[in-house]
């Protein structure tokens, strides 16, 4: 009896041992498109030496380029940004990639720390190239969101011949008034909610926060709505990373290693060097788009950004319902005012 409940054990044990295998190195790929010209693609792009995850998405290759950079530092929008966007795909060829070190794109025993925002701008121009020369086009309309902002504004300043045009979304201003924005919001909304130890904890990071040594709690921010309204952000990455096609067990791991190797250095790179002082002119149309209740990239810090930023056409949009996520929260919203300011 004994040895038959060892063996039993031992089959146990070896079925969830090759589970895991599986889904450690099970195939990834994106879902095809239907139609004759259409582009679906998830693959390795080596960009200025280094290996690139990129995918591209759209019913028509030959349609205008979106070329999206992701924020975080060091979180991709592939594993999910599929269901947000299929309207999109339908009247533009959306680009989106793993920035060097991040997801799909970090690579086990290689050195990332000396990964600066102006690395992953040379490897943004350089992707920017690659698109082109591969879809037949001339220029894209680059799309930051988040921190990806603070990458997208400076490679849009150093070189806007490759350009269309230049979308911020949660877009990164002066990370102290943004992140002091953000602990007021907090606080407040703790206070109206009675929660006198989220109050408590938020008032001892005030200091360090005015110093640009510290970030309000994102956890907090995003339990009192600062963060995500229409969505539930934290769950889209579970279920693209556990349910999702383009990604599997080990990207996820690569996902987390990578957070863990490049987001404080460049935190502390944007929370030292504010984009305000770096960029004060852009080259090519501009425009803000954010969301009312964005205290993860407040609205007033970028908006008082927008107001010294010189460009030949710029526009500010607030989207009334969302936070942080304006593509996402209200993305038929935001794909109709996309067509209409790109004449599309």
């Amino acid at each position: 009896m004994r040895k038959r409940s060892i063996k039993i054990f031992r089959r146990a044990m070896l079925s969830i041992l090759l589970l895991v295998i599986i889904a450690l190195i099970f195939p990834t790929w994106t879902p095809g498109i239907k139609g004759e010209n259409s582009i679906s693609t998830l693959g390795q792009v080596e960009i200025n030496g280094a290996g690139h995850e990129v995918m591209i998405r759209g019913t028509d290759r030959n349609n205008p380029i979106l070329l999206f950079v992701h924020g975080g530092p060091g979180c991709s929008e592939i594993p999910y940004v599929r269901k947000y966007q299929q309207e999109l795909e339908q009247h533009f060829t959306i680009v989106h990639y793993d920035q060097r070190g991040s997801g799909k794109s970090y690579h086990f025993m290689e050195d990332y720390s000396d990964v600066t925002s102006d690395v992953l701008v040379d490897d943004l121009l350089a992707l920017a190239d690659y698109v082109t020369a591969e879809l037949g086009q001339r220029k894209v309309t680059l799309v930051g969101h988040s921190f990806g902002t603070y990458i997208g504004t400076k490679a849009a300043a150093k070189a806007p011949e490759k350009f269309v045009a230049y979308i911020g979304i949660g877009q990164v201003a002066d990370t102290v008034q943004s992140e002091l924005d953000s602990l007021e919001y907090t606080i407040t909304q703790a206070r109206q909610a009675n929660s006198t130890a989220d109050v408590e904890s938020l008032e001892r990071l005030r200091v360090p926060i005015e110093r640009g040594e510290q970030y309000t709690p994102r956890k907090l921010v995003r339990k009192y709505g600062g963060a995500a309204r229409l969505i539930d952000d934290n769950r889209d990455y579970m279920l693209g990373f556990l349910l999702g096609t383009e990604y599997n067990a080990l990207d996820v791991i690569r996902y987390s290693m990578g957070v863990q190797a490049t987001q404080e250095i460049l935190l502390k790179e944007g929370s030292t060097n504010h984009l305000p002082d770096i960029v004060d002119q852009l080259e090519i149309p501009t425009y803000f788009v954010m969301g009312k209740y964005d205290y993860m990239t407040s609205v007033d810090a970028a908006r008082d950004y927008f107001d010294e930023l010189g460009a030949p056409e710029k526009d500010f949009v607030v989207f009334e319902e969302s936070a942080h996520y304006p593509q996402f929260e209200e993305k038929e919203r935001f794909a109709a005012w996309l067509r209409g300011v790109l004449n599309f």
